[in-house]
């Protein structure tokens, strides 16, 4: 039984550590825009100011797509094919475990007359980025990725973890880039 319980509580964490580390991302796009003439991108500043987060991580936000789309071949303009545009959205996660032990040696879960009950709580916050690419001519909505997962409170892991939503955003950049 107590071999059980440890197999379970590991499974339990395995399944919480996996959970947090990948980012979801999914993408969309104008079927009817031509990607293959965007070369230059600039960011659309009442967009980003528009980001409800702080001063520091839009510029980490925006640090990391402009490496990411640099890479892609795109340079920064005054002039730009594309306006770049993020958007933001963040909830607090609070998960509350109980584990119980039955001086029976069956059941799991919790019960008065069970031994060694304790509660477990965890928090965690799940954040969300959105990065819009809007033709700058026809100023229109022509791509949309989208990436969702876990992010961490500290500074060094929140860098890191920003420029990895980005990079797994922009992998979907252009459409039919990565698979879909």
């Amino acid at each position: 039984m107590k071999n059980t319980f440890k197999t379970l509580s590991i499974t339990l964490v395995l399944a919480i550590v996996t959970s947090c580390v990948s980012v979801r991302v999914a993408s969309d796009y104008d079927k009817d825009a031509n990607f293959n003439t965007y070369k230059t991108f600039a960011f659309f500043k009442a967009g980003v100011d528009k980001a409800e987060i702080s001063d520091l991580d839009k510029r980490r936000i925006l640090r990391a797509i402009e490496i990411e789309l640099t890479a892609k071949g795109f340079t920064k303009s005054e002039n730009p094919d594309l306006m770049v545009s993020i958007f933001t959205k963040s909830r607090e996660k609070v998960n509350v475990h109980r584990f119980g032990y039955s001086p029976y040696g069956y059941g799991w879960g919790w019960s008065p007359w069970y031994w060694n009950n304790y509660n477990s709580v965890s928090h965690s916050t799940e954040g969300t980025l959105y990065i819009d690419l809007i033709d700058a001519n026809k100023k229109e909505l022509v791509w949309q990725g989208i990436g969702r997962g876990y992010i961490s409170q500290s500074m060094q892991k929140k860098e890191h973890r920003i420029k990895e939503f980005v990079q797994k955003i922009l992998e979907k950049y252009p459409p039919g880039a990565a698979a879909q």
